[in-house]
């Protein structure tokens, strides 16, 4: 499908701009209604149709009426409002960048429109991560292997190909921008290893030094002219990869926090940035929360915790009860999904629907235990579904045919943009629930007054139920395998 289709078929949004993205209250602010439009706008997404992020109609609220057992309801309750919007996003990686750079230039900029403009799905989230990682054509650092003093810092090979990229998304995204970034592993030195790969730990000699690293790269960034918001401690610290991986228990992080990086970013005067940590899978997030959070010293420099979806790989299902423990054990600290992606790359299975309606499921479960901002793991990959140095091949929304010089938008690329086109920076969730679990749905309402209802069915069979929002209803169908984005 062409971006100028993609054009004709979305209507545009009223975004509000604000200087700095909010986060999440210790209370939940109450976002007044004063009454529910007359009229709702429906867009839709559906499996073997033409269908994408689509107008399907336009729907008349009437008087609500007792809904009665045999009826599928979604119930939204505009007088409960919980969590702030920070964003929804994805990575520009090394390998994102590369593929970028090989497009042609119109491919280019219907790219960048089709993520970050008010025309295409409006991403305003960012992550890179702190010199190299898997999705890197290779392995590299910042400095002189050996450099303990940093005195060789420089971000120089990312001038090439990631940073170009990324100052042009963030000129569409403009002052919603939120832009962090993560370290995959530390120096090889800083390990006592000859590189960066199959884990290892961080010796406690480095631990200034590494701390240093952070800040090194925020100045250099922001001497580039991109505002950093913040970075997360470690991607995956309890995974010993075959890439550049590096090995932190709650512990460790928690120390290296409280007595290395938080002080650093103080005595740097970056003490505004925001730090996340944990930033791996729901499955033992829990854990890291206590540790860290229970500790007054390591708390105060806790933004929040980050968290990716691969807790699946041992067969059980997503953990998101352990989202919303975290919520309500912790209310001050804020949830940020940081990655997560459709592993096992496959090209005859762009269009595979059930990688998408896992990024439904997530986004919709994730949001309603409390989380206020979302990030895809590539933003765009090549037609093996890299480039990866270690071979660590997976889907992005969308893919780069490099042969052919043209894009190819997975089913993936429209369910997010049921979310990121409709919910804005600084909306709030508001109270939605679904009497059957063959609907999932949330609700957020933006700055301006408008709300969101997403509505996502990965059944067989078309259902058809009613939005009650407050007083007010309408009687929707959603068809089988689809997703709907309800505005009003």
């Amino acid at each position: 499908m062409t971006y100028k289709y993609i054009t004709f078929i979305l209507t545009v949004c009223t975004i509000v701009s604000c200087s700095k993205p909010a986060i999440k209250e210790t209370q939940k602010q109450q976002t007044t209604v004063t009454s529910i439009k007359k009229e709702a706008t429906v867009y839709a997404t559906v499996q073997d149709s033409d269908l994408k992020l689509s107008l399907t109609g336009n729907y008349k609220f009437s008087n609500a009426i007792q809904p009665l057992e045999t009826e599928v309801a979604i119930f939204v309750n505009t007088n409960k409002t919980f969590q702030t919007m920070l964003g929804i996003g994805g990575a520009i990686t090394d390998a994102s960048a590369v593929v970028f750079a090989k497009l042609p230039k119109d491919k280019q900029e219907e790219f960048l429109q089709a993520y970050y403009s008010k025309n295409g799905i409006g991403y305003n989230i960012i992550r890179t991560s702190i010199h190299s990682c898997d999705f890197s054509p290779e392995s590299f650092t910042y400095i002189e292997e050996g450099d303990k003093k940093l005195t060789t810092f420089s971000i120089e090979k990312d001038k090439e190909f990631r940073i170009p990229m990324i100052k042009k998304a963030m000129d569409l995204i403009k002052n919603d921008v939120v832009f962090y970034a993560s370290p995959w592993s530390p120096p090889p030195f800083m390990k006592g290893k000859k590189d960066m790969l199959q884990g290892g730990k961080l010796l406690p000699e480095f631990y200034q030094s590494w701390a240093t690293y952070y800040t090194k790269f925020i100045k250099a960034y922001e001497a580039e002219g991109m505002p950093v918001w913040g970075v997360t401690i470690q991607n995956e610290p309890m995974a010993v990869q075959r890439w550049e991986s590096c090995i932190y228990t709650a512990e460790e992080e928690r120390d290296f926090l409280k007595n290395y990086l938080g002080p650093t970013f103080e005595k740097e005067g970056l003490g505004d940035k925001n730090i996340v940590v944990w930033d791996h899978n729901r499955d033992l997030i829990s854990h890291r929360a206590n540790t860290i959070f229970e500790d007054p010293e390591a708390a105060k420099y806790a933004w929040g915790i980050g968290f990716h979806w691969y807790e699946t790989w041992t067969g059980a299902e997503p953990n998101y009860n352990n989202l919303q423990n975290i919520n309500d054990s912790f209310p001050t600290k804020n949830l940020l999904f940081t990655e997560g992606c459709q592993e096992s790359f496959d090209p005859t299975q762009y269009q595979r629907w059930s990688n998408a309606e896992r990024y439904g499921n997530s986004m919709i479960n994730d949001f309603n235990n409390g989380v206020v901002g979302w990030t895809d793991w590539n933003v765009l990959l090549d037609e093996t579904g890299g480039p990866n140095h270690v071979g660590n091949f997976c889907f992005a929304p969308i893919h780069a045919d490099t042969q052919k010089g043209e894009l190819i938008y997975t089913p993936t690329y429209y369910y997010i943009g049921h979310f990121s086109k409709f919910i804005r920076p600084n909306a709030k969730r508001v109270s939605t629930t679904s009497s059957r679990s063959t609907l999932e749905g949330t609700s957020f309402i933006n700055e301006d007054g408008t709300i969101a209802t997403v509505v996502m069915n990965k059944t067989a069979a078309e259902i058809t139920y009613k939005l009650i929002v407050d007083q007010k209803e309408i009687t929707l169908n959603i068809p089988a395998h689809a997703i709907q984005t309800v505005n009003y």
